[in-house]
C-alpha cells in the first residue's frame, strides 16, 4: 500500500473517529452534573447544533480559508469567520425560542430541586456555543492550514527531486559524448596507422558502450565495473601512445564491491590522458584507487604537467571535470572531498577524491 493509498483511507477514518469523539463530549455529555433529567427539546438542540458545527467546519476548511485566507482576503477571511460565529449563535438562540428550550429547562431544574436562575434582559449568550463555535472554527482553519504547508512541503521536495534526476541526466548525457567524441578520434587516427589495433579498439569500444546504455541506467553500478570500465578505456588509450609515456593504475586486491555512482572516474582519467600526454616529451600518468575500509573509496589522478592550455577544474577544457564536480553536489552531498594539487613537488597535475559512502 502506497503513501498516498494509506491517506487517502486514515483521512475519512481520521475524521469519523474525531467527529464521533466530539459527539460524545458536546452532545451526549450534559453541561450539568446531578440528577436533573434534560428535556428532549435540549437533546435536539444538541443534535441540531452538532450538525452545524460539522457544517461550518468543512464550509471553512473547503470554501473561506482556501478562497480567501490563502488568496491573500485577510480581511475578509476574518470578517467571515466572525459572520459565522454570528450566525451559528443567532441561530442557537432561534432553536432555544423555537423549542421553548428555557422555560423547559426551567421546569426541569425546578423538579430536581435546583433554583432556576432568573433569565437577563436583551439577547443571552450561550457560552458553551460560542466556545464551541470558535474552537470549530479555529481547528478547521489550523488544520487546512497545515495540510496546505505539508501538501506544498511534499511538493516541494518532489519537483526538487525532479530537478535533481533531471540536472544528473544531463551532466551524465554531457560526459558520455565528451567521451566517445575524444574516443572516435583514435579510433579514425589507427584506422590510418594500424588496422588491427583499429579492430581491437572497436571491440573495446563496443563494450564499454553496452556498460554506458545498459549497466548504469539504475543510477549505481558495482565498484569492479566501474573498474573494468576504466581499464577498457585506459588501454584503448594506450594504443596510440608511445614507449616516451608511462601509465600506471594501482587498485586493492580483493575490490571491495560497494555501489557507487557510474562514469564517475572517468573524467579525472580522462583529462590526466588529454593534458598530460605529449608526443615529444617523456610523461607520465599514475592513477590510483584505494579502499580504507568498506564505506571509503579513494582515487587519486596525477599526470605530468606539460605547457598545454589550462587543465584545472575550471578551465574550458575540463568540462567533464567541472560536471563531475557538479554531480558529487548532487549524489554525495556533504559525502566527498576534491583536492586539485596544481602543481605538486614533482610537477605534476593531480586530483584526488575522496567517497564516503552509506
Amino acid at each position: 500500500m502506497t503513501a498516498t493509498t494509506l491517506r487517502t483511507f486514515l483521512t475519512p477514518l481520521t475524521h469519523m473517529l474525531v467527529w464521533g469523539l466530539f459527539g460524545v463530549v458536546f452532545v451526549l455529555y450534559p453541561p450539568l452534573s446531578g440528577h436533573v433529567v434534560f428535556p428532549a427539546e435540549f437533546w435536539l438542540k444538541q443534535g441540531v447544533l452538532f450538525g452545524v458545527w460539522v457544517a461550518i467546519f468543512y464550509l471553512t476548511a473547503k470554501v473561506t480559508v482556501p478562497r480567501l485566507l490563502f488568496r491573500g482576503h485577510t480581511g475578509q477571511f476574518v470578517l467571515a469567520l466572525l459572520f459565522t460565529a454570528v450566525a451559528v449563535l443567532v441561530f442557537s438562540r432561534f432553536l432555544e425560542n423555537l423549542l421553548d428550550l428555557h422555560e423547559k429547562l426551567t421546569l426541569a431544574f425546578q423538579a430536581a430541586g435546583i433554583p432556576p436562575r432568573p433569565p437577563k434582559p436583551g439577547f443571552r449568550l450561550d457560552n458553551m456555543s460560542s466556545l464551541t463555535t470558535m474552537l470549530v472554527l479555529g481547528i478547521s482553519t489550523s488544520i487546512t492550514v497545515v495540510q496546505k504547508w505539508q501538501h506544498e512541503t511534499r511538493q516541494r521536495e518532489r519537483l526538487e527531486q525532479q530537478e535533481i534526476s533531471a540536472e544528473l541526466s544531463f551532466l551524465k548525457a554531457q560526459i558520455n559524448p565528451h567521451f566517445f567524441f575524444n574516443t572516435l578520434n583514435n579510433i579514425y587516427s589507427l584506422t590510418i596507422s594500424n588496422g588491427e589495433k583499429a579492430r581491437t579498439a572497436l571491440h573495446r569500444l563496443s563494450r564499454m558502450m553496452r556498460y554506458v546504455l545498459y549497466e548504469t541506467s539504475g543510477g549505481t553500478t558495482r565498484l569492479s565495473q566501474e573498474i573494468s570500465f576504466v581499464l577498457d578505456y585506459m588501454e584503448l588509450m594506450q594504443l596510440r601512445l608511445t614507449d616516451r609515456v608511462t601509465v600506471t593504475f594501482e587498485r586493492p586486491e580483493p575490490v571491495h564491491d560497494v555501489l557507487i555512482a557510474p562514469m564517475l572516474l572517468l573524467p579525472f582519467i580522462e583529462n590526466a590522458f588529454k593534458h598530460g600526454v605529449a608526443a615529444t616529451a617523456a610523461s607520465r600518468i599514475h592513477i590510483a584507487l584505494r579502499q580504507p575500509n568498506l564505506t571509503t573509496v579513494d582515487f587519486e589522478v596525477c599526470n605530468t604537467k606539460l605547457a598545454l592550455p589550462n587543465s584545472d577544474l575550471t578551465g574550458s577544457n575540463g568540462i567533464g571535470l567541472v560536471n563531475t564536480r557538479r554531480r558529487l553536489d548532487l549524489l554525495y552531498p556533504g559525502r566527498y572531498s576534491l583536492e586539485v594539487t596544481d602543481p605538486t613537488a614533482d610537477n605534476e597535475f593531480c586530483v584526488k577524491l575522496t567517497l564516503r559512502l552509506a
